[in-house]
């Protein structure tokens, strides 16, 4: 399904973009609907949801085709029941048993490998096990170059052949603005502090770690995100996990979107508070359960919760969906809560400037009680950050896990963080952090529409670098990312358990670094490998216009 949500400024004659096209009676043309609405009831559907958005906002979610699903499920029954039958011929020594066992003499111990549990692992992922953890030797930049290695045993071992695979096309790193490099002022600038302070800390921020570095690295991250106060940590995401036990605890409640990351699903678990969760993107399920927290209070005790807290991404890494921040923070204001944002994936990959969701949708970064992302995605370091109220800060510094007992962040990670993130504002005296920027909208936008021209069932928002392209079957994941490598493309595959069972997909993360000729090149290997492969699901085909500005879109609803 489509889900267009412009805004009501949106009305006049300005250009359209982000996929709408002004239709000539003055409705908006945008989705996959074949006849559009009469004027008026898209004028009030525009006008319901207020001045909330300056832009059009679509995101695309196409429903899985039906025969697909039964197919997927049928592929899924069928490892099953032979994944039984070989667990039976291990058992009977008919088949090698290469899985982790308890010994002879611990039988009758409590069972230390679960069976059951590793059932997934031994019968399923053993046989696309090859499509993960291939070993890179290069930088991770815009190409790689990757280390070839065999399997003789079904993916339970592997042998480095000794050959490399030199420039592979890279489609899964989050390099989002190319700052993964080995050449350049980054470079240069983290090797001086490199032989300056060395590579190591060796203490926390609390006791003998805290450097100069640290403190500048703080204060520019503050000024970036247009906030009081911030604080860095060396992980990304312990940052989640170690600072939300520090805010809320037992009698607060969490609403949590279903779709959030571990990090964030582990902090709100190790909190003690009590965890709610609401469907994707969805405000009407999110003020359902504010409503229901603010009149029915805690269970059993009926007493107002001591804080709630709406715990939302920027950009979802699995779908390529942006969060609807400003219902978010219409919700919050009106139900007096909290708001813990993570921009792990929008921090640099979305806004003009590249300062994130809340600039993308020109929100006042001070509607956002908790601003948290990485260092490891658009600036290509390592670490994550928190930024908000000095109070905020403060209180984070004194009674956080992470700052209290973790070692603080590498010099020279710090140096290549406040470089890249002093040439994004434009304060290394270069215009080269915006041309990143925009480069990477520009590709963005690109490869999606070339994607759905192809007829791919493509997830997410059009704006997100973030693309996931649906494949569905368990025996396409694997065949999919063999297919492309063999062609020079390294690209990301997922499956169950970390999507739905019948939603596995390959993720593609783009880059500014990435050039239209390396863009051309692995889309026409993809499309070449979907023919192959039959993953053309779409019936929904965006049909190219030889008149079209380069930004609009007009769908056709195909037959089949």
């Amino acid at each position: 399904m489509e889900r267009p949500e412009p805004a009501a400024a949106a009305l006049g004659a300005q250009p359209r973009a982000n996929g709408c096209s002004g239709a000539a009676h003055g409705a908006l043309r945008n989705g996959y609907v074949r006849g559009l609405p009469a004027p008026d009831t898209q004028i009030n559907h525009i006008v319901h949801n207020g001045g909330l958005y300056k832009r059009p906002f679509n995101e695309a979610f196409e429903e899985t085709p039906m025969l697909v699903a039964v197919l997927t499920y049928v592929g899924y029954g069928v490892l099953t029941l032979f994944g039984y039958l070989r667990d039976f011929m291990r058992q009977w020594k008919i088949e090698k048993c290469q899985n982790a066992t308890e010994r002879e003499e611990q039988k009758d111990f409590v069972p230390l490998y679960q069976d059951f549990e590793n059932f997934y692992t031994r019968n399923l992922y053993m046989r696309i096990r090859d499509s993960w953890n291939r070993p890179i030797c290069s930088v991770p930049g815009a190409k790689v170059d990757m280390m070839e290695r065999v399997s003789h045993d079904y993916n339970w071992t592997f042998k480095y052949t000794g050959r490399v695979i030199k420039d592979i096309i890279n489609m899964g790193s989050y390099n989002y603005l190319g700052f993964a490099q080995n050449a350049g002022t980054c470079q240069e600038a983290a090797a001086k502090v490199l032989s300056q302070y060395g590579a190591g800390v060796c203490s926390t921020r609390q006791e003998m770690g805290n450097l100069d570095k640290h403190e500048e690295l703080e204060k520019l991250v503050a000024r970036f995100l247009g906030v009081e106060s911030a604080m860095a940590y060396g992980m990304g995401f312990a940052t989640n996990s170690m600072n939300i036990p520090a805010l809320v605890g037992k009698g607060c409640l969490i609403l949590s979107d279903e779709l959030n990351h571990a990090s964030l699903v582990l902090g709100a678990r190790l909190s003690g508070a009590t965890i709610r969760i609401f469907k994707h993107n969805n405000m009407q399920s999110l003020e359902k359960l504010l409503k229901d927290a603010i009149v029915h209070g805690q269970p059993r005790t009926r007493r107002p919760w001591k804080k709630i807290l709406i715990l939302v991404e920027g950009v979802y890494s699995m779908e390529g969906s942006i969060v609807r921040l400003p219902e978010v923070i219409a919700l919050k204001k009106k139900y007096k809560s909290y708001l813990y944002l993570d921009e792990a994936h929008s921090i640099g990959a979305l806004g003009p400037s590249g300062r994130g969701v809340v600039e993308y949708f020109g929100l006042n970064p001070e509607d956002v009680d908790v601003m948290m992302g990485t260092f490891t995605k658009s600036f290509g370091a390592a670490g994550g950050y928190i930024g908000g109220k000095k109070e905020l800060i403060d209180y984070l510094r004194t009674y956080s896990h992470s700052a209290v007992y973790a070692t603080s962040l590498s010099p020279p990670v710090v140096e290549q963080i406040i470089t890249s993130m002093k040439c994004i504002m434009g304060e290394d005296g270069t215009t080269v952090g915006k041309a990143r920027v925009q480069q990477l909208a520009e590709n963005t936008r690109y490869f999606r529409r070339r994607l759905k021209e192809m007829g791919f069932i493509i997830y997410g928002n059009e704006d997100s670098p973030v693309v996931p392209l649906m494949l569905y079957m368990p025996a396409k994941i694997g065949a999919f990312g063999r297919e492309m490598l063999k062609r020079n493309i390294g690209v990301v595959v997922v499956g169950f358990p970390a999507t739905p069972i019948i939603e596995s997909r390959a993720r593609f993360c783009l880059s500014a670094a990435h050039t239209k000729e390396m863009l051309d090149m692995a889309l026409k290997v993809i499309d070449e490998v979907g023919d192959l492969l039959q993953l053309k699901y779409s019936r929904h085909r965006l049909v190219p216009l030889l008149d079209r500005p380069f930004d609009e879109t007009t769908y056709e609803e195909t037959e089949d």
